[in-house]
């Protein structure tokens, strides 16, 4: 669970057929672009777009990506994102990830993923004041 004192952001939308199986259960490989629309809207939320980001001459490279598959979420259930950086660095971010049924409240999966900033010539940049005033900085 999300420390208290942190911003989290919070996505809400409907599984889709594509994303399941024959037993309408979300293949696997689909949360890690469920964190992905999370991490987005957690920047929409806080005033600074990734399109933006990356207009400022920046990507956000992804190094490590971890999943804990707890209960499957299926088929045109309501699935809430929840989002929030866990550790900020010069060069680096670290966000954690809850993706719980809506109407139950039920975990079905948590997660992280550690990114690193780099130039669009692919050189490692830090990360801008603005993104890294989100987070504790070590």
């Amino acid at each position: 669970m999300a420390e208290q004192d942190l911003f989290v952001s919070e996505t809400t939308f409907r599984v889709r057929y594509v994303e399941t199986d024959a037993m309408g259960i979300v293949s696997h490989i689909n949360y890690i672009t469920y964190f992905e629309e999370g991490r987005s809207n957690y920047a929409r939320q806080r005033g600074h777009s990734y399109s933006q980001f990356e207009q400022d001459g920046y990507y956000l490279m992804v190094t490590e990506v971890n999943a804990r598959y707890i209960k499957p979420a299926r088929y045109d259930r309501e699935i809430t994102v929840r989002a929030w950086i866990k550790e900020t660095r010069s060069r680096t971010l670290t966000f954690n990830y809850e993706i719980l049924d809506t109407e139950t409240k039920t975990l079905l999966v948590t997660g992280s993923s550690k990114h690193i900033c780099v130039t669009h010539k692919g050189d490692i940049a830090r990360i801008p004041d603005n993104w890294r005033a989100w987070g504790t900085t070590s």
